[in-house]
C-alpha cells in the first residue's frame, strides 16, 4: 500500500487548475472575436505596462522568450493594427513598439474577457475564500519573485 503524497497531488490540482484557466480564458477571448492568440494577448498587456514604447528587447527579456519570437508576435499584431513599430528619438537603429489606438481597444476587450474568466473560475468560491485564496496566490508569487532575485 503507498502513502498518499500530499505534494504530489497539489502539484496536480495546480497543474489542473492551470489548464482549467487557460481553457476557460480562451474560450472568453474566442467569444469576443478579437483576432489574437494568447500569446499575442499577453504581449499586449505587457506592452501597456510600460511608460513609454518599449524596445523589442525589452519586451522578450519582461516576456522570458527569445528576441525572434517577439517578432513574430509583433508581426501579427502589427498586420491588425493593434502596434506599431516606431523610431527610438535618440537611437535611429533601434525600433519601439506602440500600441495603435485599436491596440488600446483590443487591450480594453481582453481586460473584461479575462475579468469573465475569473468570474466563471471563482464563482464557486464566497467572499471569505476568495480573499484566502489572494492571500495565498500573492505568497506564491511574492515566492517566486524573491527566488529569481
Amino acid at each position: 500500500m503507498t502513502t498518499p503524497d500530499p505534494e504530489g497531488l497539489l502539484a496536480e490540482q495546480l497543474l489542473r487548475l492551470t489548464r482549467r484557466v487557460h481553457r476557460i480564458q480562451k474560450r472568453h477571448l474566442e467569444r469576443r472575436d478579437l483576432g489574437v492568440t494568447p500569446a499575442q494577448s499577453r504581449l499586449l498587456r505587457t506592452l501597456a505596462h510600460y511608460g513609454s514604447p518599449p524596445r523589442m528587447a525589452d519586451l522578450a527579456a519582461r516576456l522570458e522568450v527569445v528576441p525572434r519570437a517577439v517578432t513574430t508576435l509583433v508581426d501579427g499584431l502589427e498586420a491588425s493594427g493593434k502596434v506599431r513599430r516606431v523610431p527610438d528619438p535618440t537611437n535611429r537603429r533601434v525600433t519601439r513598439i506602440e500600441l495603435t489606438d485599436d491596440g488600446r481597444v483590443t487591450l480594453a476587450e481582453l481586460r473584461d474577457a479575462r475579468r469573465a474568466a475569473a468570474a466563471e473560475i471563482l464563482a464557486p468560491l464566497s467572499a471569505e475564500q476568495r480573499e484566502l485564496l489572494g492571500g495565498l496566490l500573492d505568497t506564491l508569487i511574492d515566492g517566486a519573485l524573491n527566488e529569481r532575485c
